[in-house]
């Protein structure tokens, strides 16, 4: 089950319990500088109600996240003048999801040069069958 709120590090930081570079806030979103960047400019993108994961979260918090998440890229894009901007969100320690409070990355990127590889991938040609498979399973779980 999911970490108690007031032990949620993004909580203390909406509570301001915790210090943070605070880059953008509004009624319902809060963005800050990521302590750990894998690129300068890594900003983190949080709704400052807690939810766990992209399951939990409410439409209007997941609204308001992303429209937060738009602003701050176009800063980013304004201020650092990378290639483009990767948009990544984690859900479950199964997907590396570190930090139970959802939140999105955004890292300015200059690929190949800034070398995060792990953020890399070529699109392979997928097993037509396999694929048809997945989609009914999923059409059974709606």
């Amino acid at each position: 089950m999911a970490e108690d709120v007031k032990d949620c590090i993004f909580c203390q930081i909406v509570a301001k319990k915790i210090p943070a570079f605070r880059i953008y806030e509004d009624e319902r979103s809060l963005a800050f500088a990521d302590i750990n960047p894998l690129a300068e400019g890594h900003v983190l993108v949080i709704p400052k109600n807690h939810a766990v994961n992209l399951m939990e979260i409410t439409p209007g918090d997941l609204a308001a996240v992303h429209q937060a998440s738009q602003k701050v890229a176009t800063a980013l894009m304004k201020a650092f003048k990378p290639g483009g901007i990767t948009m990544l969100q984690l859900n479950g320690l199964g997907a590396n999801q570190v930090v139970m409070h959802y939140h999105v990355h955004l890292i300015p990127r200059n690929r190949p040069k800034d070398g995060l590889t792990i953020l890399e991938w070529e699109a392979k040609p997928g097993d037509m069958k396999a694929i048809e498979k997945m989609y009914k399973k999923l059409i059974e779980a709606f």
